[in-house]
């Protein structure tokens, strides 16, 4: 006997609803269904306001123009779709490090072991790793490999935790947690799967069951790279089946030749047999863990800092329904460090869906060349991931997408940017102004919400640079985007901007970098933010989807 999880459950009867809604408008004399219990309310709007013609009063998920153009529901995104705030952790069992396992709160040993081993009880049954007020070092990494484990301070003012060790820490990360994504068989589509479709069909459903977590993807097939105009410029992955969707199973319809599969979350991008269109049914992904309240460091010496490439402070990877909350970085106490926060890279969220990251402050990295370092708040091939009320300062990109197909149904949500900045040379310290930015591969349906860019964000066609970044981005929003800084949307197919403030906007079609991305991208409001309703797009799809 299959048991789900109550979350499971509850995804089961939101795609019933949705399901039976579509029923209803299709044959209006069946019985409608019963009202589900109402979400919050949408925020105050400002007076004498304005709506974009994509998203009038009536808007559903289904909504388009006679253009063809349309905005994806992005409300799904972050911890339990969005549904559920981050969790009160004070009712677990704790684990204190200091007093329990002799975690130094002073600074002068190294707490590594100490930390790793409260990390390791708490793994057996769940619980909270906490760190009391006081400053503790670690000369080397710590580990999180199970679900319901959170690492927790006194908050950023009074927890802070410094990490020295840079030797051997190119693409590696301080603070990592991290299931074991496992894939089974391929289950290929019946036929082909449109974008904003709840459901797949395959022929054989006997290895799937509600419940089951899955991968749709395809594979990068020469026919996908054409159809793209990226012939020469898209290699890394071709070839490859990249899973793109990271989805859960909310009901089969065995009934139907082929099997219908019913998904929690709609598809962003036609998935096509063309290409190989599969389903992978998935186990591994942790679950209900998080980071919260504690400053963290890694910086160390310049020439340390800038030896490697990629080293995060905190990495969150194979997981689903994760967080990290109220984590600020601050000035290294190591004396090498000569008053920089991280060696590199700050936040990264990678192979991993449904996470939020919340109320988080990042500044001032050492290595802000290239190798990729220098990212502050980063998300790689995630789904859902939202990254809401974040400050990032003196990055070299202090938000972004990067590295290979699959970042979808992201959203960036009152975020604050400024400095960014690409540094030429470790011998050379001199920077050159560097923007926020979708950086590889064709990241679908994302979100800037209510940004503030005193640098900018950049969206386009980046041709051969990073191994072949291409387009990087189709069907991503800007909206209600202020600040002094600047926002290049040149993206595949259609991108919009709705409403700014203040901030400069390119869409012509005659730079370099929008090259094949025709047409050139939908602006509405420029100027007009300030009186854009709903303020949050995000916010307001949100509170649609959970009301009645």
């Amino acid at each position: 006997m299959i048991r789900l999880t109550a979350a499971t459950k509850s995804r089961i009867r939101q795609a019933l609803l949705v399901l039976l809604a579509l029923a209803v408008l299709a044959c209006p004399s069946q019985t409608p269904h019963p009202e589900p219990e109402p979400g919050p309310e949408p925020e105050p709007q400002p007076t004498n306001t304005w709506r974009s013609a994509l998203y009038p009063e009536d808007w559903t998920p289904a909504f388009g123009d006679a253009q063809g153009r349309f905005l994806h529901d992005f409300s799904y995104a972050g911890y339990h779709y969005g549904e559920d705030p981050l969790p009160e952790t004070k009712g677990m069992p704790v684990f204190n490090a200091a007093r329990d396992f002799g975690a130094d709160k002073t600074g002068a040993v190294d707490s590594t072991a100490a930390i790793q081993a409260a990390i390791d009880a708490a793994e057996v049954d769940g619980g909270a790793v906490f760190l009391p007020t006081g400053l503790y070092r670690c000369d080397g990494v710590l580990t999180v490999n199970a679900s319901n484990v959170v690492i927790r301070g006194n908050g950023p003012a009074n927890t802070r935790l410094y990490f020295t060790k840079s030797e051997g820490m190119g693409y590696a990360n301080h603070i990592t947690f991290k299931g074991a994504i496992y894939q089974r068989t391929d289950i290929p589509l019946a036929q082909d799967a449109d974008a904003r479709s709840f459901e797949v069909f395959v022929s054989d459903a006997s290895d799937l069951n509600p419940g089951d977590e899955i991968s749709v993807g395809w594979v990068i097939t020469d026919a996908f790279v054409d159809e793209h105009g990226m012939t020469g410029l898209w290699q890394a992955f071709n070839g490859a089946w990249r899973p793109f969707f990271r989805r859960t199973i909310v009901d089969i319809d065995r009934g139907t030749n082929p099997a219908r599969l019913i998904l929690d979350v709609p598809l962003r991008y036609p998935a096509l047999v063309r290409d190989g269109a599969s389903v992978r049914r998935e186990t591994g992904y942790i679950t209900e863990s998080g980071i919260q309240d504690l400053a963290i460091s890694n910086a160390v010496d310049w020439d340390g800092a800038w030896a490697i490439y990629q080293v995060h402070a905190i990495l969150i990877s194979n997981a689903a329904d994760c967080w990290v909350r109220n984590v600020e970085s601050f000035a290294s106490p190591y004396e090498p460090a000569g008053g920089y926060h991280l060696q590199s890279g700050g936040i990264a969220v990678v192979d991993s869906k449904r996470i939020t990251v919340a109320e988080c402050v990042l500044q001032l990295a050492q290595n802000r060349g290239t190798g990729g370092s220098g990212y502050l708040f980063e998300i790689s091939r995630g789904n859902e991931v939202l990254i809401r009320d974040c400050t990032g300062l003196e990055g070299r990109h202090n938000f972004i997408q990067n590295w290979d197909f699959g970042t979808t149904g992201c959203v960036f949500l009152r975020c604050y940017s400024s400095g960014s900045t690409n540094v030429l040379a470790r011998d050379l310290p001199i920077g050159v102004p560097a923007y926020c930015e979708y950086h590889h591969s064709l990241a679908t349906a994302c979100l800037v919400d209510q940004c503030i860019l005193e640098d900018g964000w950049y969206a386009g066609n980046r041709k051969d640079g990073s191994s072949g970044a291409g387009h990087t981005s189709t069907q991503c929003v800007f909206w209600n985007t202020g600040g002094a800084g600047e926002l290049l949307s040149f993206q595949y197919g259609t991108g919009y901007v709705i409403g700014t403030e203040s901030i400069k906007v390119k869409t012509s079609l005659g730079f370099t970098m929008a090259e094949g991305s025709a047409p050139a991208d939908y602006v509405e409001g420029q100027g007009k933010g300030s009186k854009l309703a709903p303020q949050s797009l995000y916010e307001d799809q949100r509170s649609r989807r959970l009301a009645p």
